[in-house]
């Protein structure tokens, strides 16, 4: 008994499926079924960013003073005991930059000249006067000194970029030896250097030790979640959906970062509604170089009907059986979605007998010819067991074999036209200061799904993009 029981709940279970696979052509199930539309995968774009840091380094030029003097100078006298008292004048060379990793190494040739005169002294008290004044690089060459301060760079989740400046002590290269009896004043210079060298750290610290690109990226943000008019092949929406830091990097004068977005591309004829959400945080998640997008397409119902009617509208076909002729003439066809990955011609006629016949098949794309059929056409179960008493050569093959004819509609100048338009996007300035270049290598048709509004085309492409970011024209 138990046996029946399992075998009758295996027939049922069968059955029950059998019977929800059917097609009601006039009014077929658009249930999503197994797809949804955001089960798009990811798109997967790795984009290596160059940031020209020539501007920067610029403006830090103008951000350190080219010429340090001891307080007071040239008249004033810095004394920090009795029997000593100096005054110096420092300039600095430009800026030498040095880049490699996350270090910024920014230095100079500092040249300074002194002048000094010491005098004996018991317990503060001077016992003789000042010395003629002992000069240092005056008549002589200036003594120089290598300055330098050390960077490190990091990229917040948040899109700060924290400049960490360390103040390197100074060393000197020459000596300076003044008076008769060589006394070394290097350290006076020297601690004067360093007083003058903090107050400038602090200033670099003030106007570059941390900014915030937050605001651009979501800029840059708001435009990915903007539809763009691909002229003649519909609107392109990104659908942008995550941000991973993939690598940052300083070399010579430029700064590397490559970001990774993560995206659910999608084309269609209609203008999607924009839907602008703030940028979300980074997350450090490596992706691959280049990029793979996964693209749906949406194509219209509509206008494939009225391709396909141009086609076959007015076709007529004679039929002879015995002593009785008939006449079939398409006068329009409308193809829809079915359900279960089908889809469904509808047929109005006319000739002997008039009236709609419905025809299912399988959408097929041939890779190498880059075309979409529309295969294994049969009329409908439900319809031709209506007809089968009155109208059976209305099924004759020699009607599905013509209609497959011209089921078909070409995708090549579509995926050339594509590629010739992303490949324009790629190129070109976006805004000021940042430009992109890359091109599109191929577009491949992977699934079709015939879905209640339009067909959807599932594509994948992959290809390069790199972004180079001119700071100078940058407004942060």
């Amino acid at each position: 008994m138990n046996k029946i029981r399992f075998l009758l709940f295996i027939l049922l279970c069968s059955f029950t499926q059998l019977m929800a696979q059917r097609i009601n052509p006039a009014n077929p199930d658009l249930s999503p079924g197994n797809f949804r539309l955001d089960s798009l995968p990811d798109s997967e774009l790795n984009i290596p960013i160059q940031i020209d840091l020539k501007p920067i380094y610029t403006m830090a030029e103008k951000s350190v003073d080219t010429l340090f003097t001891s307080p007071g100078y040239p008249n004033g006298w810095v004394q920090e005991a009795c029997d000593t008292r100096y005054k110096y004048s420092f300039r600095r060379s430009k800026l030498q930059m040095k880049a490699s990793g996350l270090s910024l190494q920014l230095g100079f040739t500092g040249y300074y000249k002194i002048v000094g005169s010491t005098r004996a002294c018991t317990n503060g008290i001077a016992l003789t006067p000042w010395t003629p004044p002992c000069r240092c690089g005056f008549d002589e060459p200036e003594r120089k000194v290598n300055v330098s301060f050390s960077n490190s760079l990091a990229l917040m989740t948040n899109y700060k970029v924290k400049l960490d400046i360390k103040r390197n002590e100074p060393q000197p290269v020459d000596k300076c030896e003044v008076c008769f009896w060589g006394q070394n004043i290097t350290n006076q210079v020297m601690k004067g250097l360093v007083a003058e060298l903090d107050a400038a750290k602090k200033d670099l610290d003030k106007n570059y030790g941390s900014t915030d690109l937050k605001p651009r990226m979501q800029q840059i943000w708001n435009q990915l979640n903007t539809s763009y008019n691909l002229y003649g092949l519909g609107w392109l929406k990104m659908n942008p959906r995550a941000v991973h830091l993939n690598r940052l990097e300083a070399k010579n004068d430029s700064l590397y970062v490559s970001l990774g977005l993560s995206a659910r591309p999608i084309i269609s004829f209609e203008q999607p509604v924009d839907s602008p959400s703030p940028v979300p945080h980074i997350s450090n998640v490596a992706t691959r170089p280049g990029f793979t997008i996964f693209l749906d397409a949406m194509l219209n119902y509509d206008s494939l009907s009225q391709l396909m009617s141009q086609q076959v509208a007015g076709k007529s076909f004679d039929f002879k059986k015995a002593f009785v002729k008939k006449q079939f003439i398409i006068d329009s066809c409308k193809i829809y979605g079915g359900g279960f990955d089908k889809l469904i011609i509808r047929l109005h006629f006319s000739g002997t007998n008039h009236g709609v016949i419905y025809l299912t098949g399988q959408p097929w794309y041939d890779a190498d010819k880059r075309v979409i059929e529309i295969i294994n056409l049969d009329f409908d179960i439900k319809t031709k067991n209506f007809l089968l008493g009155s109208a059976g050569w209305l099924f004759d093959k020699k009607i599905t074999r013509e209609i497959t004819k011209f089921a078909r509609f070409e995708l090549g100048g579509y995926i050339d036209s594509a590629k010739v338009t992303i490949n324009t996007q790629l190129n070109q300035e976006w805004m000021p200061g940042i430009s992109s270049n890359g091109t599109i290598n191929e577009i491949r048709l992977i699934r079709m799904y015939p879905m209640q509004q339009h067909l959807v085309i599932r594509s994948n492409c992959e290809g390069n993009l790199q972004v180079k970011v001119d700071a100078g024209k940058l407004s942060l």
